[in-house]
């Protein structure tokens, strides 16, 4: 008598069950978390689920990967658009870190003014505006590349370099002899960009082999003198100072617009750092290394001017270059500039020049003899925390950290159970019942047999 009799049917007692034979599961049945029937296939281990619901952009193996900007968050990133943080940089930091620094060069101004009242007189007050004004123009050379994410290390020697030969040719004529000069120093800063862009190397390494090799043409050279009758730039010191503030603080401000900040700091590396940024961010990097090298020859040329003897002894103008160009480096850091590009405030680079001339000037007054590359490590040192501080404190709020996409991400994380889980029998019969016979310790079925080659 066959289980299924229709003679059965009907009477009292009588239950109908369903038939899961060939492969049907009740319409009532709760299912996997899937939309579809689970299909029991004959020979496998438990029935198995044509989707499990696991989104496109996630792997069973569990590595995430990071999404792309929408158009709408492109509009305020600051970055390029494959790599960008949707949202905007906070300038809160910036203005709060060049408020210290407004604050230390009033400090040092006031402690030269007690202790030397005659410094902020008449022809010394005259130098420090120029010496102001020759560091800031440097400074302003480092922090423009370093916006750009390619440092020009190169820009003291070339300074440097550039008042000796200016020296040595100034009867020429001061026109004629300072646009050769700028030339020149051009033609430097495109071999160093030439090197940058071209093979992708790191610029600190490149514009320091360059910085070596014109400090040792530096220390071949004898000293020059400025041919008498030449400009005195001693009468308008104000007016160069102000002139390279304006440079500073306007360069400054037009990195706060948005398509031109993001476009200048497209340079700076992210995630592999020797990858390829692209012709255009190339092409940025590359003619901010050459425009350093012109200020630096600027530099150069206005140094020249006011010194009027220029020396070239071995420990004298060559250690004298690498010392500017860590001064540069360390008032452009000290300003708010991030090491790593794009980022910086607006007043921050040329508060921070004042700040250190101002010490060299302080320490004269007080016989400290402060050495120059000391000043320059420490401003290095203080520098890259105030980079730290910047790219903590001035991140885009609404950005993230990214997505490390080598880092492995446990499978539990993922959309729907994967292959590999644990799988108990309870979680696996809510929603069908098996038809096979209970398992015995000796019906062959083992773990060869399951997981072996079909």
């Amino acid at each position: 008598m066959a289980y299924d009799d229709s003679r059965f049917r009907g009477e009292p007692g009588f239950r109908e069950e369903p038939d899961f034979r060939s492969g049907g599961v009740p319409e009532d049945a709760p299912t996997l978390g899937v939309s579809n029937q689970s299909v029991y296939t004959p020979g496998a281990a438990y029935p198995v689920s044509p989707d499990y619901s696991v989104p496109p952009s996630e792997s069973t193996l569990g590595l995430g990967r990071r999404g792309t900007p929408s158009a709408a968050q492109l509009d305020d990133v600051f970055d390029d658009p494959e790599h960008g943080e949707p949202g905007r940089d906070r300038m809160a930091v910036h203005a709060l870190w060049e408020m210290v620094l407004l604050l230390a060069t009033a400090s040092l101004l006031y402690l030269l003014r007690d202790a030397r009242p005659d410094a902020l007189r008449g022809a010394e007050l005259e130098s420090l505006f120029l010496g102001i004004a020759e560091l800031g123009l440097v400074a302003v050379a480092v922090g423009l590349t370093l916006r750009a994410g390619a440092v020009n290390l190169a820009v003291g020697p070339i300074a440097y370099a550039s008042s000796l030969f200016f020296a040595d040719n100034s009867d020429r004529g001061l026109l004629m002899t300072a646009s050769i000069t700028a030339l020149i120093a051009l033609g430097v800063g495109v071999v160093i960009a030439v090197l940058v862009v071209g093979f992708h190397v790191p610029s600190w390494a490149a514009s320091l082999g360059v910085a070596l090799a014109l400090m040792a043409w530096i220390a071949d050279q004898t000293n020059e003198t400025v041919v008498n009758g030449a400009y005195d730039p001693h009468g308008h010191a104000l007016w160069w100072l102000l002139g390279v503030s304006v440079v500073a603080v306007g360069g400054a401000a037009l990195g706060l617009i948005r398509p031109l900040r993001r476009s200048v700091g497209r340079f700076r590396p992210v995630h592999d750092p020797a990858r390829r940024r692209g012709g255009g961010a190339a092409s940025i990097a590359g003619l901010s290394i050459a425009g350093s090298a012109l200020l630096a020859a600027f530099a150069g040329v206005l140094t020249a001017l006011d010194v009027r003897d220029v020396a070239t002894t071995e420990n004298g103008m060559a250690a004298a270059g690498l010392a500017m160009s860590g001064l540069a480096l360390g008032a452009a850091l000290l300003g708010g500039t991030s090491a790593y590009g794009r980022r910086g405030g607006v007043f921050g680079t040329m508060l921070a020049v004042g700040a250190i001339v101002l010490l060299f000037h302080y320490s004269t007054a007080e016989s400290w003899n402060i050495a120059p590359l000391a000043v320059a490590g420490g401003a290095i040192a203080i520098g890259l925390v105030v980079t730290r501080l910047v790219e903590t404190f001035g991140r885009p709020r609404s950005s993230a950290e990214p997505v490390d996409e080598d880092a492995w991400v446990p499978p539990s994380s993922v959309t729907g159970p994967a292959p590999d889980e644990d799988w108990s029998p309870s979680s696996r019969t809510s929603g069908w019942t098996s038809q096979l016979p209970a398992r015995t310790t000796d019906d062959g079925w083992g773990v060869e047999e399951r997981w072996g080659t079909r």
